[in-house]
């Protein structure tokens, strides 16, 4: 989950939002917070070096005294504004170590089940990150674009997680120092440009630690989960029924490994692998980008507008045209007609590509943005598809998706690297990884190296030993969450059933592929998980 620095996308009327926020910390600051349990100095851990992470243990099934008015309280539901949905406000405890410590304000929105059929309760939903906006989801395309026959027998309902979007946000930079935070070179020429990262990670970690001192410390992917468990009690739910994204995968096997008695109809899409450090997650989605990328450029050179290369060009030499550019800019960035005068640098043009790797219905956009940048000297297109993956809008303004992100991760694991030089020895591996995004990914994952607040979690298995059947769902060529994690999460689950879709792009469901959206949709109206051996294409 470390590995969470860059996120899945909204993609207002079509698909939906997911989000990984993995690997890069201003490329994208993501998923999570990038941790290694090696020792200080080691370059690269071994692939088995989690095979032994503990299993989440469950917690107690009696709700205790201090937590029964959490679960015993009535929401009080109005309207939202946005028509056919209902919005409340959930309260659980700050700190459930210590529920007397205070409480933190939750968001909740439900569209209920619009019939005919059988009410099958609650589902919820959440399109990952961390930091993605669960609500923003639910109402832009789950609560009116998932499947009707859903629709139809569940109240669609999200919560916002604390310090995300309408929960108590977190909030870290404005949007001027935003801008300047998200232009920051991640692959640094020298020991200067290395200095400017480092001051650039801890502005960033001191905006977070003034704007919310006590928060920051709760926002962890258990105690998230722990929320989720209040709310499917006050919704009156004696299980819980969930889809969860990307980072949504995490939280929801959590949720599965906390509460296993409670798992109902669990659908986990672009699974992550919690057993994984933050060192070894950046890496092996450093892998993803580039196999991710590869598919692109075979794709690109097939037709006659790629800017990178013809038919005769292979993905390797696409590679290096495209960092031969990279490095054009990050010696001259170039205009992009911005109002507030922003020209495209390197690391905006690195994000802006990386983000069209998260749908293949992108590939189209980023030829063209490419041609314009490269061939006639305008970044518009690029830095569009920045700005989409860092949620600015017009105006300068900034969601909190990447302050949360930050938050989340840099708490749920210890930090993949603790200094620049831990960053130096790895960066043949992360070269090696991916030869077009493995250094900036490297130099990204070092952000929590500066957290103002230390780490709670650790790397673990999830098993959830007597859970009803959960559904873990992998993309072969995902670019955020590399379909080994599918595999590893399925493996541990003591009820997980794996199902294999074989295509590009980040997630499966919703995506075209009839094989994979009926399977998934007969889970969440029948309860029948498919076999472990199910493959979609």
């Amino acid at each position: 989950m470390h590995t969470r620095r860059f996120h899945r996308r909204t993609r207002t009327g079509t698909a939906r939002t997911g989000a990984l926020l993995l690997a890069a910390a201003l490329l994208a600051t993501g998923c999570s917070a990038g941790g290694g349990r090696t020792s200080a100095g080691s370059a690269a851990e071994p692939a088995g070096a989690t095979a032994a992470a503990p299993a989440l243990s469950p917690l107690p099934r009696a709700t205790s005294a201090a937590l029964a008015p959490y679960y015993a309280q009535k929401l009080s539901w109005r309207d939202c504004g946005v028509p056919g949905f209902q919005c409340a406000t959930m309260k659980a405890p700050l700190d459930y170590a210590e529920p007397s410590a205070g409480d933190v304000r939750l968001a909740v929105s439900r569209r209920k089940a619009t019939g005919p059929g059988e009410r099958l309760g609650s589902l919820l939903v959440n399109p990952g990150g961390p930091g993605g906006s669960a609500i923003g989801y639910l109402q832009q395309y789950a609560g009116i674009g998932y499947p009707a026959k859903v629709r139809a027998q569940y109240d669609m309902v999200a919560v916002d997680p604390r310090g995300v979007a309408r929960s108590e946000p977190v909030e870290c930079l404005d949007g001027r120092r935003m801008d300047a935070y998200t232009e920051t070179d991640v692959t640094p020429d020298d020991q200067r440009e290395v200095d400017r990262l480092v001051d650039a990670y801890q502005g960033f970690a001191e905006g977070c630690g003034a704007d919310a001192p006590k928060l920051l410390r709760h926002v962890s992917t258990v105690e998230a989960a722990r929320d989720m468990d209040v709310l499917r009690a006050v919704l009156g739910d004696e299980r819980l029924t969930y889809v969860g994204a990307s980072y949504g995968t995490f939280l929801g096997a959590t949720y599965a490994g906390l509460f296993p008695d409670r798992v109902g109809r669990l659908v986990l899409d672009g699974a992550m692998d919690p057993s994984l450090s933050a060192r070894r997650l950046n890496l092996e989605q450093t892998e993803g980008f580039e196999t991710a990328f590869r598919s692109f450029a075979k794709d690109c050179v097939r037709r006659s507008d790629c800017p990178l290369g013809d038919r005769s060009t292979s993905p390797e030499e696409v590679g290096g045209n495209l960092k031969a550019f990279f490095r054009r800019l990050d010696a001259k960035p170039v205009p992009t007609g911005d109002a507030d005068g922003r020209r495209l640098t390197e690391s905006l043009a690195t994000t802006g590509v990386i983000a069209a790797m998260y749908d293949e219905g992108a590939w189209q956009q980023l030829r063209e943005s490419l041609t314009s940048a490269m061939k006639e000297d305008d970044g518009a297109g690029l830095l569009m598809l920045s700005d989409s993956y860092y949620e600015r809008d017009a105006d300068g303004g900034y969601s909190n998706l990447m302050y949360a992100n930050a938050a989340v991760n840099c708490l749920d694991l210890p930090a993949a690297f603790s200094s620049p030089e831990q960053v130096r020895d790895a960066l043949p591996d992360f070269r090696k990884a991916s030869p077009v995004f493995g250094e900036g990914l490297a130099w990204s994952s070092l952000n929590c190296a500066y957290w103002p607040v230390r780490h709670t979690g650790e790397p673990h298995r999830i098993e959830a030993a007597g859970a009803a059947p959960i559904l873990v769902v992998g993309t072969t060529r995902d670019p955020a969450t590399p379909y080994r994690w599918a595999q590893a999460l399925a493996g541990q689950l003591s009820s997980g059933r794996l199902l294999t879709y074989d295509g590009d792009g980040h997630t499966a469901y919703g995506r075209g592929s009839e094989c994979v959206d009926t399977t998934i949709n007969t889970y969440l109206l029948r309860g029948t998980a498919p076999s472990d051996t199910k493959a979609c294409s």
